[in-house]
């Protein structure tokens, strides 16, 4: 079997469906790059870092297969001998490129490039659909369609459909906690979220609370081939630099959208996958412009949800849309792109056991379970943090430092921040370094009093500083205060769930009440710190002599 890709993301999406076969010694697996267009670039390498072993073009055209497996209809098709399986590299054929083939369709269905090699019959034994409304779409331009196209289903939805399970997992290695999980998705092109709206991932990264969102990013495999990671990361750096994730292009793309608490789109396929496996808010930024085919399940979907103005995509103007969602509006159009969800690769792996004249395992080759996805490699670690004192208590929000207006307070942690920004603090923060790597060389380790006692002193424009620890009590001093506190964070219980505060976040609390109340508790203190919607109560008492002897 030769696996033949022109492009990264239709290189992917053979690899969904090369399951069919797994555990079966009578075929072989190779690959080959289908020459001619602009996002071909990533395509060897994606396949040397799975371990597949790539034939030349002029090999691979030299050479008969017993199947031959694309995901798109173009380039030199034809000098591939052998069974031809077409696939599809995305979700309801959406898109019309200017400028090639028919303005009205998409590729997959166009029969300019389906027909254009042998009359009335394409040089391919089976296309593999989707849906029942993509063979109606084909046939009206392809009378006989019907000779070779099939409904199957997507292999791909059948992997995100198989991993919902995996969802809490999904978001515990992604750090999410508590935070909802925005997605952005662009897909390729002039008409794309990245290329209409550039600084859209760098406000929302930038102007959502801290404690309140985690942003990630979806970017067609296209856009990350014509442009390179490193473009591509230096692009969005401001973005990445405040927390955001950047998907992996393979698998990790749909492991996130599985976690995700809400979806920003624009006219690319990726929302039709999100909308089909949860119905969860999805909000639109822009309409696809000439791209999108009228009719097609984008467009249907993108005229239903909520959009969000460019102008005001702010923390509140996304809290109104995402509101705005209609629970079912996105399911409604997934239905019209997907047909067998769940049973796409089963029905697959018939059809080609069919061609290929065999009698399949007698095993099941079920769809491969998505792997977790990587946290994003870049955190803040300096905050404007805005501090309101309120009956219920204090209301903390944390952005990104440098990203608007200066808040009550800068809290920094030490160590990670630059001189300038350590000096500028009001709360610098410390948290537990690593263990020294080498066993035979201990590391030399400040205690918690003796730290917090030095930064006050070394840096005169810190007010309080603080020993943060994953668990148990934080260590805080004060300017001005002979004596230094514990503060202790309780979870946030809601619905058999527990909610942990970032114990950084509730120094910040304590530090604003303090401030606001000149006090100097001598006997413990119950605050509340308001995050969003949710309370966390924060224990305030004078620190043991155990507690601050403790080494950092």
């Amino acid at each position: 079997m030769l696996l033949a890709a022109r492009s990264a993301v239709a290189l992917y999406r053979l690899l969904d469906v090369a399951p069919v076969f797994s555990g079966d010694d009578r075929i072989t697996r190779l690959f080959t790059l289908i020459p001619g267009s602009d996002f071909g670039v990533d395509v060897l390498a994606a396949i040397d870092a799975i371990g597949g072993r790539t034939l030349p073009w002029r090999e691979a055209c030299d050479r008969s297969f017993d199947l031959v497996v694309t995901a798109s209809p173009k380039g030199d098709l034809s000098l591939l001998r052998g069974r031809h399986v077409l696939l599809p590299h995305g979700a309801g054929y959406n898109k019309s490129i200017p400028g090639e083939g028919s303005a009205d369709s998409a590729s997959g269905l166009d029969p300019l490039y389906l027909l254009r090699q042998s009359g009335d019959t394409p040089p391919i034994a089976l296309q593999a659909l989707a849906h029942p409304d993509q063979l109606a779409r084909l046939s009206a331009r392809a009378p006989h369609a019907g000779r070779w196209a099939k409904v199957i289903g997507d292999p791909t939805l059948d992997r995100v459909l198989a991993s919902l399970p995996l969802r809490d997992r999904y978001r515990t290695a992604l750090g999410t906690g508590h935070r909802k999980l925005l997605v952005l998705t662009s897909t390729w092109g002039e008409e794309s979220l990245l290329r209409r709206h550039p600084d859209l991932p760098a406000r929302l990264a930038t102007q959502l609370p801290y404690d309140g969102y985690q942003l990630a990013l979806i970017v067609h495999p296209n856009e990350r081939s014509l442009l390179g990671s490193y473009e591509l990361s230096e692009r969005l750096a401001p973005a990445l630099g405040a927390g955001m994730l950047l998907a992996g292009a393979h698998e990790e793309w749909a492991s996130v959208l599985i976690a995700a608490d809400a979806l920003v789109t624009d006219h690319g396929s990726t929302a039709l996958y999100y909308a089909a496996a949860q119905d969860r808010p999805i909000v639109g930024v822009g309409r696809g412009g000439s791209e999108l085919i009228p009719g097609s399940p984008m467009d249907v979907l993108l005229r239903q949800i909520p959009q969000l103005g460019h102008t005001a995509a702010d923390a509140d103007a996304l809290t109104e849309a995402l509101a705005a969602y209609r629970p079912g509006t996105g399911r409604t159009a997934a239905q019209a792109s997907f047909a067998y969800q769940g049973a796409a690769l089963s029905r697959l792996r018939t059809a080609l056991y069919a061609l290929l004249g065999l009698t399949p395992p007698p095993f099941d080759a079920p769809a491969r379970l998505l792997p977790p996805p990587a946290p994003a490699t870049l955190a803040p670690a300096s905050f404007d943090v805005d501090a309101e004192i309120t009956p219920e208590g204090i209301r903390i929000a944390r952005r990104p430092f440098g990203s608007g207006e200066p808040g009550h307070h800068l809290a920094a942690e030490h160590g990670a921040v630059s001189e300038a920004v350590t000096r500028s603090a009001g709360v610098l923060y410390r948290r537990p370094l690593p263990p020294s790597p080498s066993p035979a060389l201990p590391d030399l380790l400040w205690s918690s009093g003796d730290w917090t006692r030095h930064t006050l002193s070394e840096y005169p424009g810190c007010r309080t500083a603080a020993i943060v620890r994953p668990s148990g009590p934080c260590l805080l001093a004060v300017r001005g205060h002979t004596q230094p506190y514990a503060v202790q964070v309780e979870p946030h219980r809601e619905g058999g769930r527990i909610a942990h505060l970032d114990p950084a976040t509730a120094v910040s609390a304590v530090h604003a009440w303090l401030l606001a109340h000149r006090a100097r508790p001598a006997t413990p203190t119950r605050l509340t710190c308001l995050i969003g919607e949710r309370s966390f109560a924060v224990l305030l008492r004078p620190a043991t002599d155990e507690e601050t002897a403790q080494a950092i």
